[in-house]
């Protein structure tokens, strides 16, 4: 006789296919949302199949047809930070550890970023050596609204652009496609997402790095237009500056509907958390290593647990889904310094040795 227990499929589905070793991420009706067992079984694999001679790359995917990933499950965060048991903490370290590794991993790693790419997902994804978008792609760094800044390195991968596209993203969560995804250099393919199989089989029997990027080329198709490209020079100019009041006073005094529909978001976010967030991204531009992003990011995530914002964030949005979040303090001039500060602690736990 089976236990409930033995029937729940793992949340994490590891295969091999040819050469390439595929991650199924197999949570489709919380959209794939991660957990720790996930980030583990995810870090597992990779050791697999980094030591394994006959795999020539890894893919991940999502399954379901609604999301790749959404994030981390940030009811389980929530809850921890509540219960004080660490939880919230082992998640975020092994996260960012993995994130990491990603980025520097030895074989070639393709993230298929079909359906919604959120928070986490866009951690597990972005990294990747081949990044493919699809028509269903949903992205965005929505951490602002929950009482939470973009993590997982997002304070490095949304500087590395010319430009205030990822400031802009970072700070009003916006949820954006394809095109602007590819526009803003975290994608680099477009596939129509009824490519996923055909992909699988490409890769599978691809023997070498250049074979997969062949592989993805013959797949790939023309990218969509950017629907932010006619604000990309308003973004630049509005989102230039260094303190978020001056962010919010320059689209106060811009008449354009495109700057009344940013202020009324920005408006709706934790303003102790837009503070955080810009100070995140600025000292990320100067950062030379996307380790030391997801250091400073780490160092941050204690402030969060200690932060009423997050669990207010979290009920509005999760809990009792009533969207009206009461932010403390509720406008941005009653942050004081030291609020910030808190979140930029002088000493903290290095992620990373060196």
């Amino acid at each position: 006789m089976h236990s409930i227990s033995d029937t729940v499929p793992p949340e994490t589905l590891v295969e091999r296919h040819g050469t390439l070793g595929l991650v199924r991420l197999n949570r489709p009706k919380a959209l794939n949302s991660l957990t720790l067992g996930m980030v583990r079984a995810i870090d597992a694999a990779l050791d697999a199949f980094e030591a394994d001679a006959g795999i020539a790359a890894v893919l991940f995917v999502g399954e379901g047809e609604r999301g790749f990933c959404a994030g981390g499950d940030i009811r389980a965060m929530h809850d921890s930070g509540r219960a004080g048991d660490g939880l919230a903490t082992r998640f975020w370290r092994e996260e960012y550890r993995l994130d990491a590794r990603i980025a520097r991993f030895s074989k070639p790693t393709v993230a298929l970023m079909d359906g919604i790419v959120m928070g986490g997902g866009v951690g597990l994804s972005v990294y990747a050596r081949h990044r493919i978008v699809t028509e269903r792609t949903r992205f965005a760094m929505p951490e602002t609204g929950i009482g939470f800044f973009p993590d997982v390195g997002a304070s490095w991968f949304l500087t590395r652009q010319p430009g205030e596209g990822g400031t802009y993203l970072g700070l009003t969560g916006e949820i954006v496609g394809a095109g602007d995804v590819m526009a803003l250099g975290l994608a680099d393919h477009f596939m129509p997402s009824d490519r996923r199989e055909a992909l699988i089989e490409a890769l599978a029997a691809a023997g070498d790095a250049a074979q997969v990027a062949a592989a993805i080329a013959e797949l790939a198709a023309p990218a969509p237009a950017a629907t932010l490209a006619p604000f990309v020079a308003t973004i630049d100019r509005l989102f230039a500056h260094d303190r978020i009041e001056a962010i919010i006073t320059a689209l106060e005094a811009d008449d354009s509907d495109f700057a009344g529909k940013t202020l009324a978001t920005l408006n709706t976010k934790s303003p102790r958390i837009l503070h955080v967030t810009l100070r995140l991204l600025r000292l990320g531009r100067q950062a030379a290593w996307l380790e030391d992003c997801l250091e400073r990011e780490f160092a941050a995530t204690d402030a969060v647990l200690a932060n009423p914002d997050f669990y207010e964030g979290v009920r509005a949005a999760v809990i009792d889904k009533d969207r009206n979040p009461r932010w403390q303090p509720a406008t941005l001039d009653a942050v004081s310094e030291a609020d910030i500060a808190a979140f930029f602690p002088s000493e903290h736990e290095r992620l990373f040795s060196g």
